[in-house]
């Protein structure tokens, strides 16, 4: 019977991007078919009880690494090819190509008969340095296929690879769960609480770090309010920028038209997208291109919500949007053309809903998470 070994140093219940990623893919997989190994989310009695209490819900099994941190050493490595042999396995996912990726030729030789590796933002950073680009290279010499998440990754990537393995990447970026993410999910309870239930809201849903735009939004907001006296501006997230935008908007003279929530449960995240009426999040490329967006998957769960989105261009942003259609693009970092996006949104209900309903038929038509599992089954 066909078997299949995760590896990977991001997995729930460490929060993240590439987390939520590769766990939604394995809950869609076979259970009996799956076993994950995977790092340790934090030393302690609270991570640890977290990690085991995780690891009993799962349908699948999972096996965890002693340390925080999965590298390719020989200890590690020697690991997961154990964990192969034991449990049958014959084909391996790698969670994130770089650097575990390196793992590849030791469990060839310990029976695994397709390897894949997945990459996401930061490989797209490892290509332009030159030390790094030879690690990508042996990595996609040693597996059977590398995965991307939009053309932006790809093309980046596909340079640091031989000619061979560039033609043999596959497009498998993370999906949406549309009947979690859905018009109506629950937006106007969290209008009502917030007390904003007859204002103007521009929202965003991400991580506050400098490239996710949170501070291009600020800046951005006089404009808008120039326009829309009454708009205001959801941050929805936690993050170690959240003191300095904090004190931007103060300085900025619109503390109170911007309202921050802090980081939100999961399972209230479709209900605070839905409190908006537009859904911003304008990132930027930073440190010369090494701090970069893979994909932006908030932007297609706004799509699913209904919203039109405004997103910058960094990285593989646009992928996650049809410019003109389902939403804009702008230049990251510029909250002038930001902020004439926002206004023209906000002014016009018409051109809100129809980008919207295109934004959801386009989630429901490619972003599925079942249509993408299914494109996982067959790489692997």
């Amino acid at each position: 019977m066909h078997k299949t070994l995760i590896v990977t140093n991001d997995f729930p219940p460490r929060p993240g991007g590439i987390q939520a990623f590769l766990h939604n893919m394995a809950l869609r997989l076979d259970p009996g078919r799956l076993v994950v190994y995977a790092s340790t989310w934090k030393h302690g009695r609270e991570g640890v009880r977290a990690t085991a209490e995780f690891d009993a819900e799962q349908p699948f099994t999972v096996v965890r690494d002693r340390t925080t941190m999965l590298l390719p050493t020989p200890r590690a490595t020697r690991r997961a090819a154990g964990l192969l042999r034991e449990h049958g396995c014959t084909s391996v996912w790698f969670g994130a190509a770089a650097p575990l990726g390196l793992m590849a030729p030791a469990l060839r030789a310990a029976g695994a008969e397709r390897l894949v590796a997945t990459t996401h933002g930061h490989e797209a950073g490892w290509a332009q340095l030159p030390a790094a680009r030879q690690l990508l290279r042996r990595i996609g010499e040693s597996t059977d296929t590398i995965t991307y998440l939009g053309e932006y990754t790809r093309s980046r990537i596909a340079t640091a690879l031989t000619p061979a393995a560039a033609r043999r990447m596959v497009q498998l970026p993370p999906g949406v769960d549309e009947k979690t993410f859905h018009p109506g999910s629950g937006g106007d309870e969290v209008r009502a609480r917030l007390g904003l239930t007859d204002r103007p809201v521009v929202v965003c849903v991400s991580r506050l770090v400098p490239r996710k735009g949170q501070d291009t939004l600020i800046q951005a907001m006089p404009r808008i309010l120039a326009a829309e006296p009454d708009a205001v501006l959801l941050i929805v997230g936690g993050g170690p920028y959240e003191r300095d935008l904090r004190r931007l908007a103060r300085e900025t003279g619109v503390g109170a038209s911007v309202r921050f929530t802090g980081a939100v449960p999961w399972s209230e995240l479709p209900a605070h997208y839905g409190a908006g009426d537009v859904f911003a999040m304008p990132c930027r490329t930073r440190r010369g291109g090494l701090d970069v967006e893979g994909l932006g998957i908030v932007y297609l769960e706004a799509s699913a919500t209904g919203l039109p989105v405004v997103a910058g261009d960094s990285g593989g942003a646009p992928d996650a949007v049809l410019d003109g259609e389902t939403g804009w693009v702008v230049r990251g970092g510029e909250p002038a053309q930001a902020a004439d996006r926002i206004v023209t949104l906000l002014g016009d209900p018409g051109l809100r809903r129809r980008m919207g309903e295109q934004g959801r038929r386009w989630v429901e038509r490619k972003w599925r998470w079942d249509l993408l599992a299914e494109r996982l089954t067959d790489v692997l």
